[in-house]
């Protein structure tokens, strides 16, 4: 079925890098999801009330939650295509992010009020009608949830698209307050004078509301400025890297403007006796591979670093020792030395992980009292940052 659906209604569906294709291939998994998510929500709303049962009608809108869900990713996907403009010039790829909120804030408001009825049945619970026709509809509608799971599962991979491995989980999820809502019904059939009823909705509304946070949380995250996917930064780094001429990668940042416009930047190292011309057709060419095959407007800049004079390397060998002592998570980069009439400096910066338990002042003080050599002669100029992304630095 899956693939059937793909040879219908995408077109060069094996062009998994351009733009368009990307687009069907989203737009197909929103349709879908939409298309699926609507008929089981008229299903089990329809068998709540003809059963009497609240935890099949709580079912019911957890699938209207999936189902807006659906229509924010088409949303944002039809947005991401849109062109920049001049009050835009980045595009309007967030605008996916606001009305996502937006819907976070209905399904709040849609679980709470499932949860308080859900309670009051607890309590005066009412007679649930059970029946076997309605039975076998709702462990249907377990086995399409399993379907779309596997729909979205086969497409997030073929595309390498991370919405949607994440959407195929929360089709998972829902198997499991299906199956919930399922047990409910078959226990108030056979003991009616206990509760299931009310207490399957309460669990359902649970979990409508864990899918509301999963929504604002992540939407509130790339508000913020979350790091980018550790994915995308280290296929950016290779890329980089897949040139022999480039020594090393840090400093990258990746600012997210929404679906298909990413930004960013990174310092390349590279040896200071190369030609200037050649170092730029280098970077050049670096930048134009970024774009055209992971999709980011990437600005690269030059660093140049001497690895062929023998005292810079044993100094610089000398603090990489020394931090790997310290904390083997710690990086450094951009090092030179600047040697003087009385002292020589050693000038670097050192990138410490937002979990390192060491303060700046202790590594710095730890870095001095590895440094042996010369130590009396020796100055270290530190400068000291975190990374952007959830990547460590890359060197060679």
């Amino acid at each position: 079925m899956t693939n059937w659906l793909i040879a219908h209604f995408v077109k060069d569906a094996d062009n998994i890098k351009d733009e368009q294709v990307r687009y069907s291939y989203g737009k197909l998994s929103s349709l879908t999801g939409i298309a699926c998510n609507i008929l089981l929500f008229l299903l089990k709303f329809t068998i709540g009330i003809l059963t009497n049962s609240i935890s099949i009608t709580s079912d019911a809108f957890n699938n209207l939650s999936d189902c807006m869900s659906c229509l924010v990713t088409l949303f944002g996907y039809k947005l991401s295509a849109k062109p920049a403009d001049k009050e835009h010039p980045f595009g309007h790829g967030r605008m996916e992010y606001v009305v996502s909120f937006v819907v976070s804030v209905i399904i709040f408001i849609v679980a709470f009020e499932l949860f308080k009825t859900s309670i009051e049945k607890i309590f005066t619970p009412d007679v649930v009608h059970f029946d076997l026709t309605l039975f076998i509809i709702l462990l249907a509608s377990i086995l399409v949830k399993l379907w779309m799971s596997s729909f979205n599962m086969t497409i997030g991979h073929r595309i390498d698209n991370i919405a949607m491995i994440a959407t195929a989980q929360d089709s998972k999820n829902d198997v499991i307050a299906t199956s919930v809502t399922l047990a409910a019904l078959l226990l108030s059939g056979f003991a009616p004078q206990i509760p299931f009823d009310g207490i399957g909705g309460v669990v359902v509304s649970c979990f409508v509301f864990y899918s509301g946070v999963g929504i604002a949380k992540d939407i509130i995250d790339k508000l913020l400025g979350s790091p980018a996917d550790q994915q995308l930064v280290n296929a950016i780094k290779n890329q980089i890297l897949s040139h022999p001429e480039v020594q090393g990668v840090h400093d990258m940042i990746i600012n997210d403007y929404g679906p298909g416009m990413q930004i960013g930047s990174a310092h390349a190292e590279i040896d200071c006796h190369m030609d200037i011309l050649k170092a730029h057709d280098v970077i050049d060419q670096a930048e134009r591979e970024i774009d055209e095959k992971l999709h980011v407007i990437m600005t690269l800049h030059l660093d140049p670093v001497d690895y062929s004079d023998p005292e810079t390397a044993a100094y610089r060998e000398e603090v990489l020792r020394a931090l790997e002592h310290i904390d083997p998570k710690l990086s450094m980069h951009d090092f030179r030395v600047v040697p003087g009439e009385n002292h020589t400096n050693l000038v670097f910066d050192v990138l410490i992980p937002y979990d390192c338990k060491y303060s700046k002042e202790q590594i710095h003080q730890s870095i001095d009292d590895e440094l042996s050599t010369n130590a009396s002669k020796l100055y270290t100029v530190i400068n000291f940052d975190h990374a952007f992304t959830a990547a460590t630095e890359t060197h060679e």
